[in-house]
């Protein structure tokens, strides 16, 4: 009987720890390139390898590059390996990120990963954001460190975008969760958005406030993205109408956060998370109505230096191109 308990307690360990591992939850289809996107801009630094799923991006002096999903999105779940450029990386910036700023210029709504590059020996970090509505003066910015190099392997970056919350996960452990409140309004993202990848010069801000700028002699910057999964609702670019069949998409997109993905997620904010929104009393003298503080936690913010966002002109760099931006070791976080 104990043998027999054992071994079903192995087998829900196992269970666990390919859930975890996965980048793709459930299993979902992953595309080829052309399947779902198309170039956005960038010319020869767009290059689509021989078999058709795997994209470079670079950028040099002559420009950046990124391409763009060939349908709009009502919710859904969007995920890609990439692989980020190495060394000497201040300045770069590498965004994978919804928005419908070019449908809705005044009041558009956006979800963000910016990958912000770094001088040698220092290591990339991770930002999140979410806008909505043209809600740009109240940036919802949150920057992370890593438990990997980014640059030396593919890593999953996904975002899980429903009608009431916005997720963040890398290799499958949620790193973010934004849920919808009354108190937000029309601050949570909830127009069609296409998804976007693009790498560019983001000297002004990205590395210690512009104080550390991008510098071309490593030219060119290549980020390498894969494993392309795009599953949600398309809508209909012209009267904005979902085309999907909503009870069966909601089987295969992940619902949540689950209980142990909830304590994964709660170990990495508590261990690698550098900068809120929330506590930044500089910026928000009141801090935005979603925010939940954890004193314990601004706290431990308090240590690290202060994130310079460059009076919000961050973001238009990745958008005014547009045309209409270990697995094991995850176990352990």
């Amino acid at each position: 009987m104990e043998c027999s308990h054992l071994g079903l307690l192995l087998l829900v360990y196992c269970f666990l720890h390919v859930v975890l591992a996965s980048g793709s939850p459930r299993n979902l289809p992953i595309m080829a390139f052309d399947e779902g996107y198309s170039q956005l801009f960038g010319n020869d630094n767009l290059v689509v390898l021989g078999d058709g799923k795997s994209v470079h991006l670079s950028l040099d002096e002559r420009t950046g590059s990124g391409f763009v999903s060939q349908d709009i999105y009502l919710h859904g779940f969007f995920s890609a390996s990439i692989k980020l450029p190495a060394e000497y990386t201040a300045g770069v910036v590498v965004a994978f990120y919804m928005s419908n700023g070019d449908m809705f210029e005044k009041n558009h709504d956006e979800i963000d990963f910016e990958f912000l590059g770094n001088i040698r020996g220092k290591d990339w970090r991770i930002q999140t954001n979410v806008y909505g509505n043209g809600s740009t003066s109240i940036g919802r910015e949150e920057r992370y460190n890593l438990w990997f190099d980014p640059s030396e392997d593919f890593h999953q970056y996904s975002i899980l975008w429903t009608e009431t919350q916005i997720i963040f996960y890398v290799d499958n452990v949620p790193i973010r969760e934004l849920k919808r409140t009354e108190a937000m309004g029309g601050d949570f993202p909830s127009k069609p958005m296409t998804l976007y990848a693009t790498i560019w010069d983001g000297s002004d801000w990205a590395t210690n406030g512009g104080k550390y700028r991008v510098n071309y002699k490593y030219a060119p910057y290549i980020s390498e993205f894969s494993d392309f999964v795009l599953h949600g609702c398309a809508v209909d670019p012209i009267n904005h109408l979902a085309k999907c069949d909503k009870a069966q998409s909601s089987e295969a997109i992940p619902t949540g956060v689950t209980p142990v993905q909830r304590i994964k997620m709660e170990s990495f904010r508590k261990k690698h998370m550098t900068y809120s929104y929330c506590y930044d009393r500089v910026r928000y003298k009141v801090h935005p109505p979603e925010c939940v503080i954890n004193p314990q936690e601004a706290e431990r913010l308090r240590v690290f230096d202060p994130v310079t966002f460059g009076n919000g002109r961050r973001h238009h760099g990745k958008r005014h191109h547009h045309s209409r931006t270990s697995q094991a070791e995850a176990i352990s976080i």
